[in-house]
């Protein structure tokens, strides 16, 4: 079962994702491993001092990037993964390219559907946030890319990536 919405893991992957989409677009997956920015504080307070963090409230995270991860399919780097204890939760940053249901079903007899999704002319590109705490809850955060002079779109929700989600979960597993 998932457990409820979590305005500090929504507020963290808002703020992984701001933080990653300043470079732009195009950009490989990112990790990052969350931890209590309280006992970071204790534990590591030269890190915290630089890092200029501040226990604002109780509870609070703070995001800290990871390796970079491989050119390997995701998820198998994903199913390769475990975090001990002390981090909280994980966020991924990961940009994929999305098609209508009738685009999709097109590309069912292609030979390369990556590529011909590619060039497909509905094709839309999106950054994907996506958080899990231990406890099971899950935030998203999606950033459609503004098509021409438009804007970028950002849409939040836990359930927006379901599967990506249960990967992340499942490297917080003991």
């Amino acid at each position: 079962m998932t457990a409820p919405p979590s305005p500090a893991l929504l507020s963290v992957v808002g703020e992984v994702e701001g933080h990653v989409a300043e470079a732009g677009w195009d950009q490989g997956p990112q990790l990052f491993a969350l931890v209590d920015t309280e006992e970071l504080l204790r534990a590591e307070p030269q890190l915290a001092e630089t890092m200029g963090l501040v226990v604002a409230r109780p509870g609070s995270l703070t995001p800290i990037e990871q390796e970079s991860l491989t050119d390997a399919p995701l998820d198998d780097q994903l199913a390769s993964m475990v975090f001990g204890p002390d981090v909280l939760g994980v966020v991924l940053v990961h940009e994929v390219l999305i098609l209508p249901p009738s685009a999709e079903a097109a590309l069912d007899d292609v030979e390369d559907p990556t590529a011909a999704a590619a060039e497909h002319p509905e094709r839309r590109e999106v950054r994907m946030a996506v958080g899990v705490m231990r406890d099971g809850s899950r935030e998203s955060v999606l950033r459609l890319r503004g098509v021409g002079d438009a804007p970028d779109d950002r849409v939040t929700g836990g359930d927006l990536a379901p599967g990506l989600a249960d990967a992340l979960l499942a490297t917080l597993e003991d």
